[in-house]
C-alpha cells in the first residue's frame, strides 16, 4: 500500500509540473507579438526573426551535450527545424506585419483545432460529433474575425485578409513540427530535442536573411526594440519551447492543449490595452468561438497524445 501511495503521489507530481510547464509556455507565446510588433517598427521581418533567434540560442550552449541523433533522427529534425523555424516564423511574423497583434493572437486560438483536425487526418483518428463541432465553430470564428477586420487608423496599421491568413498558414506548418517533434521526443529529451531544433533552425533561418536582406542592422535600433527582441527570444523561444516539450513529455497533449489558448487571450490583450489596437463586433464574436471551439475540444475530446505517439 505505501509503494502504490508513493507512486501515485509521484504522478501527481509529475502531472502538475507538466501543466506548470505548459501553462507558463502558454504565457510566454503571448507576448511574442507584441515584442515583434514593437521591433517591426524599426526593422524587416527578416532581420527581426534573425535577431530573436540569435538572442534566443546562448543559453543552450551551456546545457547540450553531445547529440545522440542516428542518422534518421538527423533527418527528421533537420526538417522539423526547417519547418518550424525559417517556414513557419517568417510566414508568421510577415503576416504580423500586415495585420495587428490582437488579430493575430486571435487567429492562434485555431491552434488546438489544428492539431485535432491534423491527428484525424494523419493518424486516422475519427472526430466525433463534439470535434467536428469545435472545428466548424472555430472556422467560423477564423471567417468572422477575418470579415470584422475593417481598416482603422492610418493606411498599413490595420487588419488585412492576407496578413490573417498568413497566420493560419504558419499553425498548419506549425503542426507538422509539433508531430515531428513528438515523435523524437519518444527517443529522446525535451532538452536535446529542443537545443539541436532551435540551433539548426537559427542556422537556416541566418542562411536565408543574410542571403536574401543582407547584414541585420546594428546602428540606429533603439533600446526598446533592443529589449523587445531580447525579450521574445529569452521568454518566447528559449524559456517557451524548452518548457512546452517538457510539458507535453509529461502530460497527455490533449489536456496540455487548453493552455495554448493563453496565448491568444493574452496577445489580444495586449495588442488592444497597449498598443491601442481595436476589436470591432464581428473579430470580438470570432474570438470567443475560436476560444470556446479550443477549450471544448482539448477538454472533452479524445487525446492528442495517443494519436501522435502512434
Amino acid at each position: 500500500m505505501p509503494s502504490i501511495t508513493t507512486s501515485s503521489a509521484h504522478t501527481q507530481s509529475r502531472a502538475l509540473m507538466g501543466y506548470a510547464a505548459c501553462a507558463l509556455a502558454g504565457c510566454f507565446w503571448g507576448t511574442g507579438f507584441f515584442f515583434g510588433k514593437i521591433a517591426l517598427a524599426e526593422m524587416s521581418v527578416g532581420h527581426m526573426v534573425l535577431y530573436r533567434f540569435l538572442f534566443a540560442c546562448p543559453p543552450f550552449f551551456f546545457v547540450v551535450r553531445r547529440p545522440r541523433f542516428s542518422r534518421r533522427d538527423w533527418m527528421l529534425l533537420l526538417l522539423a527545424s526547417f519547418l518550424g523555424f525559417p517556414v513557419q516564423y517568417l510566414l508568421q511574423f510577415q503576416g504580423l506585419a500586415m495585420t495587428t497583434v490582437s488579430h493575430a493572437a486571435l487567429m492562434v486560438g485555431t491552434m488546438p483545432v489544428i492539431l485535432a483536425v491534423g491527428a484525424s487526418i494523419f493518424a486516422h483518428e475519427r472526430l466525433d460529433w463534439i470535434g467536428w463541432l469545435a472545428l466548424v465553430g472555430s472556422t467560423t470564428g477564423v471567417s468572422l474575425i477575418a470579415l470584422g477586420g475593417g481598416h482603422r487608423g492610418s493606411p498599413g496599421q490595420g487588419p488585412t485578409l492576407a496578413g490573417d491568413m498568413l497566420i493560419v498558414l504558419s499553425l498548419l506548418i506549425a503542426l507538422v513540427w509539433v508531430l515531428l517533434n513528438k515523435h523524437l521526443m519518444l527517443g529522446h529529451s525535451p532538452l536535446e530535442v529542443t537545443a539541436y531544433g532551435l540551433l539548426a533552425g537559427t542556422i537556416m533561418i541566418a542562411i536565408w536573411v543574410i542571403l536574401r536582406d543582407g547584414l541585420p542592422p546594428v546602428h540606429g535600433i533603439s533600446i526598446k526594440v533592443w529589449l523587445a527582441l531580447a525579450a521574445s527570444g529569452l521568454l518566447c523561444n528559449t524559456a517557451a519551447m524548452l518548457l512546452w516539450n517538457t510539458g507535453i513529455h509529461r502530460v497527455p497533449a490533449s489536456r496540455a492543449g487548453v493552455f495554448l489558448n493563453i496565448e491568444p487571450a493574452l496577445g489580444s490583450l495586449l495588442g488592444v490595452k497597449l498598443l491601442g489596437e481595436r476589436l470591432g463586433p464581428l473579430a470580438w464574436v470570432g474570438g470567443g468561438l475560436i476560444l470556446a471551439a479550443a477549450i471544448t475540444l482539448t477538454s472533452a475530446g479524445k487525446g492528442v497524445e495517443e494519436v501522435i505517439v502512434e
